[in-house]
């Protein structure tokens, strides 16, 4: 283990990732980015990420390796791995997130003899559908997450939530191990936005009751619940979907027939979807403009997305699973829908038509009362600057670094 003494910042911690700005698509993405800017105050932070060359100071990224060209999706990740472990030399703790990053944290543990600390974004035994997109690779994807997570000096989890799911899918960890810090927001950043050009360009109607989803289209996100309850909304209601980065052709193809028949179904200009990712201030001033936003997740061990929704100060309707109902206060912030989950891990309801009219009653609630909706859209506004601060996660993670020294 190195001296933390020797460096200038006081502790060396290399934090590593799959996605880093510019290459963000999810929650964990987002974390890391805004981890390490808070980090940087207080220690020396290396990021490793995957990806093309970042220009950032202290961020190395590691591209495919060649010879593995074609190979299975997962096998690929672990090479990156390997490389990303090697570039830890001289480190004095590493932080993986995701299975993505785990592989690389764990070798980088045995190799220099350090720390490893993981944090928990979502975990592989309760996304079975990710066999879908990995085939066989969902078996490796699955033994370097296991390993890491049962390896690890560590565990953050992002909720309480997430808390419990560690210890269902790996009963061996000790509960004294895992350490509840909240993923954060940065309220500067995701705060109301007024300004119409960006809602003029997309075509969304500020005359008319809004309720809108942004997320990948992916199965724990549950965008196709979403759109079959979409049936259900007053007809007044524009739908606004900013949905792509779809993991399989099969997900695609299902929502896409979901979209053309929500479509026929209602008035010509009553559902926007846009595919493309938007860039975060575009996105600011759609949500800030809805009436409601939506989180139909089946799986969400946190949710960062409710929470960029309340700082700009829109009501939420979410799912009440995972971690969601830590960050949404029910009846305040938003309102919280009821599940019954299939307990074989893959978060399916198990009555999924009462699940969809439980979800297109409750948007109808906020729909149809927008005094309501506001009231608790500046309600969550509070809630995202008073609880959930960058500054804040990075000290509480900083502690758990130096609680394993």
């Amino acid at each position: 283990m190195t001296d933390s003494s020797a460096h200038p910042a006081g502790l060396r911690v290399d934090l590593l990732t799959r996605e880093y700005p510019p290459e963000v698509y999810g929650g964990g993405g987002v974390h890391v980015e805004y981890l390490a800017r808070d980090l940087r105050r207080l220690s020396d932070v290396r990021v490793h990420c995957f990806g093309a060359k970042r220009e950032e100071p202290g961020v190395t990224a590691y591209p495919e390796p060649v010879a593995l060209a074609g190979a299975n999706a997962a096998l690929r990740t672990m090479g990156i791995d390997l490389e990303m472990a090697a570039g830890c030399d001289g480190t004095d703790v590493v932080h993986s997130h995701t299975w993505y990053a785990n592989f690389a944290g764990h070798t980088a543990k045995l190799l220099y003899g350090v720390p490893h600390v993981v944090t928990t974004h979502s975990l592989e035994p309760l996304r079975p559908w990710k066999a879908e997109q990995l085939g066989g690779g969902y078996a490796l994807s699955s033994f370097c997450e296991r390993t890491a997570i049962e390896g690890a000096d560590a565990i953050i989890a992002v909720s309480g939530g997430m808390k419990r799911d560690v210890l269902m899918a790996y009963p061996s960890v000790d509960p004294d191990k895992i350490r509840v810090i909240y993923n954060g927001i940065d309220t500067e950043q995701y705060a109301p936005d007024r300004g119409t050009d960006v809602i003029e360009r997309l075509g969304i109607d500020l005359s008319r009751p809004s309720v809108v989803f942004v997320g990948r289209i992916t199965r724990q996100k549950g965008l196709p619940y979403l759109m079959r309850a979409c049936h259900d909304l007053p007809p007044e209601t524009q739908i606004v979907l900013l949905a792509g980065a779809p993991d399989t052709k099969e997900i695609a193809a299902e929502v896409e027939g979901l979209a053309i028949q929500l479509r026929n179904a209602r008035d010509e200009h009553g559902v926007i979807w846009v595919q493309e990712m938007l860039p975060k201030h575009e996105v600011v001033q759609v949500l800030t403009h809805a009436t409601v936003f939506v989180c139909p997740s089946i799986y969400e061990p946190m949710g960062i997305v409710n929470l960029e929704a309340m700082a700009c100060e829109t009501a939420v309707v979410a799912t009440a699973t995972g971690g969601i109902p830590e960050v949404v206060a029910d009846g305040e912030t938003g309102l919280l829908v009821p599940i019954e989950q299939i307990p074989d891990g893959t978060g399916t309801p198990v009555d999924p038509d009462r699940f969809v009219r439980d979800l297109a009653a409750t948007m109808t609630k906020l729909i149809e009362d927008p005094a309501r909706a506001a009231t608790m859209g500046l309600a969550g506004r509070r809630r995202a600057v008073e609880h959930f601060s960058w500054s804040r996660i990075a000290v509480d993670t900083l502690e758990v670094y130096r609680s394993v020294l």
